[in-house]
């Protein structure tokens, strides 16, 4: 027969194993990797976004954890060995791009990842479903909906009602480029508009393709977001603006380098989303019950200097929509 004494030990038991299993959790210093595409110069303040929000979240590098910086170069075989290299060495995942979320997924199929810009990670396969990712992947979203690609594809006819043949740069391989060619081969015949798509995977093909263009009579051209495409978007910005084309990006700094035209969500803006992840699954969350995030807010933003330059008139809807104006 158990006696009262008894009863309360195994009761404070049962109440205090919980409470130590939380501290035991709180207690581990969690070793984080971020892991961007490009260089410090070129996506550092999106380290420094990540490192900040995970401050204001509580979790501070050196006291509650440890973080480490890697960045790979924007290719797979170089995304892969630098994931490779950091993966044993860490109990937490953050990967940039869709480039470096395919490998991540290719590297490992265990540890906690969490995404940040990748194109569609349905269609990636590196989750079941935004709702119920299913594996060791969540996060958030470059796009909100696969007509996006349609929609820039869009701008560009609105800025050039006589538009009839646009090209579009990419680099081959690149997931995103399945996603951006399938949007624009739905949206090009509704605005009668053909296209020509040119392979890039070094800024001398970069070079050699819009003098390709140029020759070739395209009249603008569509740059599909990337890793490579990324860091060198204001050199690309450059090129079309020499050639006399004008250009539609899905990132800002594009066009603050030049760029004609973008449609899409700041990166930076992913930063709080990332370390709400990271919060979760340090507390005990499975990134395969973490529904992925989709960015709610696109920016237009438009260079009004590169406008001037290729002597083109805004029209007043797109003055009137768009969210920022570069002088």
């Amino acid at each position: 027969m158990m006696n009262r004494r008894t009863f309360l030990c195994g009761l404070t038991g049962i109440l205090s194993a919980p409470l130590a299993a939380e501290a035991q959790q709180a207690a581990k210093l969690w070793r984080i990797g971020i892991v961007l595409p490009g260089d410090l110069s070129t996506v550092g303040h999106i380290a420094r976004a990540i490192e900040a929000n995970l401050a204001k979240t509580g979790y501070v590098h050196g006291k509650t954890i440890t973080l480490d910086w890697r960045f790979y170069p924007p290719n797979p075989a170089g995304a892969e060995e630098v994931l490779r290299a950091i993966v044993p060495a860490i109990d937490l995942l953050i990967v940039g791009g869709t480039l470096g979320g395919v490998v991540a997924k290719r590297v490992t199929t265990t540890l906690p990842t969490v995404f940040q810009a990748v194109s569609d990670p349905v269609q990636l396969g590196l989750v079941s479903s935004l709702a119920h990712p299913g594996g060791n992947m969540t996060g958030v979203t470059f796009e909100a909906a696969a007509e996006t690609y349609g929609k820039r594809l869009q701008l560009l006819r609105e800025f050039l009602p006589g538009l009839t043949v646009v090209g579009v740069l990419g680099v081959p391989g690149d997931a995103n480029i399945t996603v951006a060619m399938e949007s624009l081969e739905r949206a090009a015949p509704k605005l009668h508009v053909t296209l020509r798509l040119f392979e890039v995977t070094t800024i001398a093909d970069v070079e050699r393709a819009f003098a390709l263009m140029k020759a070739g009579g395209v009249e603008a051209v569509l740059v599909v977001a990337g890793v490579f495409t990324y860091a060198n978007g204001r050199r690309i910005a450059e090129l079309a603006l020499t050639h006399r084309l004008p250009s539609v990006y899905g990132v800002r700094e594009a066009v603050v380098g030049g760029g004609l035209i973008s449609l899409g969500t700041d990166i930076v803006d992913m930063a709080p989303l990332v370390a709400a992840y990271v919060d979760k699954i340090i507390k005990g969350a499975k990134p395969s019950d973490l529904p992925v995030e989709q960015p709610t807010k696109f920016e237009l933003i438009i260079n009004l200097k590169t406008a001037k330059a290729l002597g083109l008139t805004i029209p007043q809807s797109l003055l009137i929509r768009a969210d920022e104006l570069i002088q």
